[in-house]
């Protein structure tokens, strides 16, 4: 895979979706309309910019959601954050479109390539969706082909996100794919796959989890019980990659 020089570049937010009760979505554009080269699964560091004085705030690691090929960046934010650093609601709960961001990257070895990696199995927690959306529409965008199981696993039906287009990618690539809620409740219509993500769940929806590359993102305790679970199974720790946030 290419090396990336990591450079920071003006950007603005150009979208802004209350996707679902916990998360939103952020478009960015760059101020030159070019696109940022990144391999999928990459990750960018975010400085928002204070209106008043003109100062850098904290960076925020946010994992690329968008395709390469797409101009502009999407990100995956969590309104109210309770763990992790992060710059606060300020700069994505009340942002503004135009608002005015420093993106710098890209970074992270978080990466896919399905012309090396055939056969892979997906495990996203929450908002670690990300990376594996950028992954999916690349496949999309290039017609690139690879035999991809998807775990996703969120606490209720409502935090599904980009729902559609999930189901969409499952279709056009396809792709098996299980989502699973954590905090299933009487009345909440979910009639699919509930509980934490284990080895016994990893057995059932890829039996063949040993030939494939396993790649693993979301909050840390997530991550260690996947990865728990993927070990207990006997699988090899050189074919599992796992991001964290958090």
């Amino acid at each position: 895979m290419a090396d990336y020089p990591i450079v920071e570049r003006k950007y603005f937010i150009s979208e802004k979706i209350d996707e679902t009760p916990d998360v939103l979505i952020i478009g960015m554009r760059p101020e030159d309309g070019k696109p940022n080269a990144f391999d999928p699964g990459m990750f960018m560091m975010l400085y928002g910019i204070d209106k008043q004085t003109g100062e850098r705030h904290v960076g925020r690691a946010l994992s690329i959601a968008s395709d390469p090929s797409s101009i502009n960046m999407e990100f995956f934010v969590i309104k109210n954050p309770t763990h992790g650093e992060h710059i606060g609601r300020s700069h994505f709960c009340d942002a503004e479109i135009n608002d005015e961001f420093i993106l710098r990257g890209p970074n992270g070895q978080f990466r896919f390539d399905p012309s090396r990696d055939s056969k892979v199995l997906f495990i996203a927690g929450g908002t670690g969706l990300a990376p594996f959306m950028s992954m999916l529409r690349h496949m999309r965008a290039t017609g690139a082909s690879a035999d991809v199981i998807m775990l996703y696993s969120v606490k209720y039906p409502t935090e599904i996100i980009r729902k559609q287009e999930l189901e969409a990618l499952e279709r056009t690539l396809k792709m098996r794919l299980a989502v699973t809620v954590t905090r299933p409740a009487p009345g909440d219509g979910w009639t699919g796959q509930t509980g934490h993500v284990d080895a016994a769940m990893i057995q059932k929806y890829a039996p063949d989890f040993s030939e494939r590359m396993s790649y693993v993102c979301g909050p840390l305790p997530f991550v260690k019980a996947v990865k728990d679970a993927l070990a207990l199974l006997g699988a090899q720790p050189n074919r599992i990659s796992a991001d964290v946030w958090g």
